[in-house]
């Protein structure tokens, strides 16, 4: 049987209480119940428990109901709604008819009556479950859905294999309507080792395309095609400051696509590229961006100009296979690895030279690379190499040893370097964010999405990395900012409370002081009093 998660929203714990010890949970096909005691509290856990069903009540503090359930259906669209109230009013039902609740139910609650809702609820997600999972209808839509020319096509153009002056025609013949102004590449990656017991992996594959055809917002225009075992995107931006919410709408599909069709995905997201000539280059920039989900984590979108502006591959680097690899784990991977690497490349490359003038020509081609790369990722020259000696005439008078230790210590010291301009910038906009919250701390609008806003980031992003750095989410470090500013106030100044709640960003005094209980156990009035 399917387990699915439920929460309970309701600012009366003891009708939440009784309704838990009501129903047999488990047995009926559920996990115990996340217990909210308001419609904030409700929306923060939803963003990390992500639960299937919600239960509310109508009446509560802070936020009723009713925006509470507008809320979750905007941010999971798929979550079952069941309403909850002691009034038996007909505009309360029409608006749980409106945002498509499953039921609505008038307290008292009977226990068998609550069953059958419960019952009703999770055979209709079973049947969600298993449309997206069957195998059958996969297949169908998995043939249905991939015209061979379309294809060909965006293959061909990722590929860089279509002349510039032949996508117009081919696009008209292909029936294809892309116009831009500016596009980008998404890559999506499903992780392999979280496949559902007896699912497909290649039709797996096919329900989270699905999803994403279904779900990806039409204002992106995207252009869906499969490409080396991968569903690819082609998006359609009308600005390139869009790429930070194409962004977020990716993340938030992750999401969706572990919540329905048990999948771990990660989108890679491109650089933005103005002509579709230029394609390829996003393509590049987007499977770079998969590639970083060692770092960053799955299950969540990573765009390839947020976490590494720097990196533009060259064409000469795509081209040696082996170097390219090279370059990759100087971004990617740990010193000792980069080191194996490079040995393995110079050992390669030494094997195939049969003449004194070959070898003097891949030292010469290989230190060009290297200057190349240096260039490309904007890492200082003098940083890398000796600047008081010729680099060409040294590493050719090298032997075999010295060659591969030369190569081996300039790699490393490629990847230090790298990695240290990441993590400052990684730091320098966290610090922003900081900064920022020290100064407007009493801005009552201040949100990951006006913070996102200012600093230019996707909030997917700007999440990941300000809860590595700091330990906290953005909503967290905000709250307990704001209540070390209360306390000094309760403690220093004899300010009312509902004025101390304005000056650190609450237009409601009520819920600061539910908050400032939450966080010090006790109300502001008894925590001032205690102080005194």
């Amino acid at each position: 049987m399917n387990r699915y998660k439920v929460m309970l929203v309701d600012d009366e714990e003891d009708v939440a209480q009784a309704i838990m010890k009501k129903m047999s949970w488990e047995e009926m096909g559920f996990e115990t119940p996340k217990y909210a005691h308001n419609g904030l509290e409700a929306l923060e856990l939803s963003e990390e428990y992500r639960p299937d069903i919600v239960m509310t009540d109508i009446q509560m503090p802070y936020m009723d109901g009713m925006e509470l359930s507008r809320n979750l259906r905007k941010l999971y669209p798929n979550i079952r709604i069941i309403i909850f109230s002691g009034y038996d009013e007909f505009e309360y039902a029409k608006e749980a008819i409106r945002l498509e609740a499953e039921e609505y139910i008038l307290k008292p609650i009977d226990a068998d009556e609550l069953k059958g809702v419960f019952s009703r609820v999770h055979e209709a997600l079973d049947r969600d479950l298993d449309e997206k999972l069957n195998v059958e209808k996969l297949e169908n839509y998995y043939m249905d859905s991939l015209p061979l020319l379309q294809e060909d096509f965006f293959a061909s153009l990722v590929d860089g294999r279509i002349a510039e002056d032949r996508i117009g025609k081919l696009l008209s013949d292909y029936r294809i309507e892309l116009h831009g102004p500016y596009y980008l590449i998404a890559i999506v990656h499903i992780s392999t080792s979280s496949v559902p017991e007896g699912m497909n992996p290649v039709l797996l594959s096919v329900s989270v395309r699905k999803l994403l055809e279904e779900r990806m917002d039409p204002k992106w225009g995207c252009k869906f095609f499969s490409y080396l075992g991968s569903t690819v995107m082609l998006a359609q931006l009308e600005s390139e400051k869009d790429a930070s919410a194409f962004t977020d709408d990716c993340d938030r599909l992750c999401r969706l696509a572990e919540s329905m069709c048990k999948a771990s995905v990660t989108i890679g997201i491109g650089s933005i590229e103005k002509n579709l000539s230029e394609i390829r280059a996003s393509y590049q920039g987007a499977r770079d961006a998969v590639s970083y989900r060692v770092l960053y984590g799955h299950t969540k979108a990573i765009n390839i100009n947020e976490i590494s502006p720097m990196e533009k591959e060259t064409e000469s680097a795509e081209n040696a296979d082996s170097l390219t690899d090279v370059f990759k784990k100087m971004k990617m991977a740990d010193k000792a690895t980069v080191e194996e690497a490079a040995r393995k490349y110079i050992e390669s490359s030494l094997d195939g030279q049969g003449s004194i003038q070959n070898y003097r020509f891949m030292v010469m081609e290989l230190v060009s690379e290297l200057y190349k790369f240096v260039r490309n990722n904007q890492l200082e020259v003098n940083e890398v190499f000796d600047m008081n000696t010729d680099v060409y005439a040294k590493v050719q008078q090298l032997e075999r040893n010295e060659l591969s230790n030369w190569f081996c210590a300039t790699c490393v010291r490629m990847h230090e370097l790298i990695d240290d301009k990441r993590s400052g910038n990684t730091r320098s906009f966290v610090t922003k964010a900081q900064e920022y919250v020290a100064d407007h701390f009493d801005d009552q609008d201040l949100s990951i999405d006006f913070i996102c806003n200012y600093l230019g980031v996707s909030s997917a992003y700007f999440s990941t990395v300000f809860k590595k750095e700091t330990g906290k989410t953005f909503v967290g470090y905000l709250t307990d900012y704001r209540m070390e500013k209360a306390e000094k106030m309760l403690v220093e100044t004899d300010e009312k409370t509902y004025i101390i709640a304005q000056r650190v960003g609450y237009s409601d005094p009520n819920y600061f002081s539910y908050v400032f209980k939450k966080q010090f156990g006790v109300s502001p009035s008894k925590y001032k009093a205690g102080k005194e």
